[in-house]
């Protein structure tokens, strides 16, 4: 984890399913948590806006069910007004005022049911509240407390250079970033600038958001309330399933999609932990067997790098 030095698993749990998406079972939840844990991951994120602390509770549990076992946790606190992603006109007053990041911070510890957390991020950011100290004193106390051992920002969706000026100031650890075949951009400039800055690279939606782990086609029908009806409504669902279709064909016929997925994101050096979701044991199986393999040899990350997709911020790109 950059200058941190955290052991972590370069398969990290991202926690956001558990409460977000349909179809999800506590059950398969529960044994796919043990499961990762059994296979040796060490890294679990999740936040107080994955089905308003439901997803910490979780976490807390598998924690606290595993105390001889070094497991690092990350939440995030949530923007005062509520809104994903950020917008520039937004203020730090708007999102983040210190009061709100003690309070949120201390509901965090609450959920989790542990005195500290190792990694506080902010969920939502803008790289123009980078030199106000409000937020720096605040979450410096945090750490000299106790209750935290380390500061990151969640990126903004297809918006990575959104925090470059953030990570120059030294006060934050980690950086988590939207990084997959499509989404490519967090590579031009981002990840370079972490390693220079000794900044963990925590690489968020590997799948797509299931696309890229072949569950969403052209006729896909999610239900109400479940995040992926708004991210694959009728302007993303379609060119979604033709660069999927696209992407297979160019494969090899022996390769599997989701694997190459989770492959690609981890062999680009600057990435500390990929975090996809894990709802069932089968999940986390087959992502375990997929790090197994190692990093894609370079001639196939020039092919992956052909299918790369520039996209901008959106009103459904949450």
């Amino acid at each position: 984890m950059g200058r941190l030095g955290w052991p972590v698993s370069a398969l990290g749990y991202g926690m956001w399913g558990l409460a977000n998406w349909s179809g999800t079972d506590r059950d398969a939840v529960d044994a796919a948590l043990e499961e990762a844990v059994a296979a040796g991951v060490t890294f679990f994120d999740t936040a107080w806006g994955y089905g308003r602390g439901a997803s910490e509770r979780v976490l807390g549990q598998i924690v606290r069910a595993h105390p001889a076992r070094r497991l690092f946790t990350a939440t995030k606190l949530p923007p005062k007004n509520l809104q994903w992603p950020s917008r520039r006109e937004y203020t730090l007053d708007d999102c983040f005022p210190a009061d709100h990041i003690r309070e949120y911070a201390e509901k965090s510890l609450e959920n989790l049911g542990l005195p500290r957390v190792d990694l506080l991020q902010f969920h939502v950011w803008e790289d123009g509240w980078a030199r106000d100290e409000r937020w720096q004193r605040a979450m410096d106390d945090l750490r000299r407390e106790g209750l935290i051992g380390a500061v990151g920002v969640s990126v903004n969706r297809w918006e990575p250079t959104n925090c470059l000026e953030t990570l120059r100031t030294g006060l934050v650890d980690a950086v988590q970033v939207i990084y997959n075949i499509f989404d490519q951009s967090p590579a031009d400039e981002l990840f370079s600038v972490c390693q220079q800055l000794g900044v963990a690279v925590i690489a968020r939606v590997p799948f797509d958001e299931g696309s890229l782990a072949g569950q969403v086609h052209a006729d896909s029908v999610f239900p109400e309330g479940d995040f992926r009806r708004i991210y694959f409504g009728p302007e993303n669902l379609g060119p979604t399933a033709q660069r999927v279709e696209a992407l297979r064909a160019a494969l090899p016929d022996d390769a599997v999609l989701p694997e190459v997925a989770l492959r690609f994101c981890f062999s680009h050096p600057a990435v500390s932990t990929v975090i996809p979701g894990m709802r069932r044991p089968a999940h986390v199986r087959a992502n375990v067997n997929a790090v197994a393999r190692g990093a894609l040899a370079p001639e196939q990350l020039a092919l992956l790098r052909m299918h790369r997709w520039d996209r901008t911020p959106t009103a459904w790109s949450l």
